[in-house]
């Protein structure tokens, strides 16, 4: 879990995200509206989650099925995204419960959304996982493959494809990380270029709390902090 912060603990981390955020834009020659800051509230209680969004916390996301619906009716009305790792048997329990789901990583995964979506008569917007670093470990289309996927996601009814989401390695330097978000941006660029149908590359969210200020230099228009606003995980 995370631990409680006080009201004024919380809005001077807000703050400094704020700023750092404002700041990265502006290096970057980049409107102040070019990002949309999401609150990853995993861990994270409701009473704190809403007193981030009265402070201005527009989008949250949660990583865990379960811990998302067990927070249903708890939140403040805000936009709501589920940003784990999605299992087959769990779509069922998500799709409706959000505003999007920002971890598709496979046809197989979206093809269940299409389904299950058309079956409560909805559209469910989602955006298309990467896995940027070619890790074994991580979850996420090789980057080879995004186009042919993309393609074949295109296809399936009641699913619109919103953009691309990545998390890069873990890297020894700032350079070193930026090079994986100018990867992804190129990635991102190319396929709105190509402008296929059923696919809008609105968004390409990237970038946590460790290195927001990186993926925002380098053309991210989400960036997802958690211990940065709500502070380090203790379990």
């Amino acid at each position: 879990m995370t631990e409680k912060l006080s009201v004024s603990e919380l809005t001077e981390n807000y703050n400094a995200v704020k700023k750092r955020l404002s700041a990265a834009l502006q290096k970057a020659g980049r409107p102040e509206n070019a990002v949309t800051l999401l609150a990853a509230t995993k861990t994270v209680d409701p009473e704190t989650i809403n007193r981030a969004i009265e402070l201005g916390i527009t989008h949250i996301g949660e990583n865990r099925v379960q811990e998302l619906l067990s927070k249903n009716g708890l939140i403040k009305p805000v936009h709501n995204h589920f940003i784990g790792h999605l299992q087959t048997n769990k779509v069922k329990q998500i799709v409706g419960e959000v505003d999007m789901i920002d971890s598709v990583d496979s046809v197989k995964v979206a093809k269940e959304i299409g389904k299950i979506s058309a079956k409560k008569g909805i559209v469910t917007d989602v955006l298309v996982e990467i896995n940027i670093g070619e890790e074994a470990s991580k979850f996420g289309l090789d980057p080879s493959e995004l186009t042919e996927t993309l393609c074949e996601i295109s296809e399936i009814g009641s699913v619109r494809v919103k953009g691309l989401m990545a998390i890069p390695p873990i890297c020894d330097s700032s350079a070193e990380i930026r090079k994986f978000f100018m990867n992804m941006n190129r990635m991102f660029l190319d396929i709105k270029a190509k402008k296929l149908d059923n696919i809008s590359m609105d968004i390409l969210s990237m970038g946590m709390s460790g290195d927001y200020v990186e993926a925002i230099l380098e053309g991210s228009t989400m960036v997802r902090v958690g211990s940065s606003l709500f502070g380090k995980r203790v379990y």
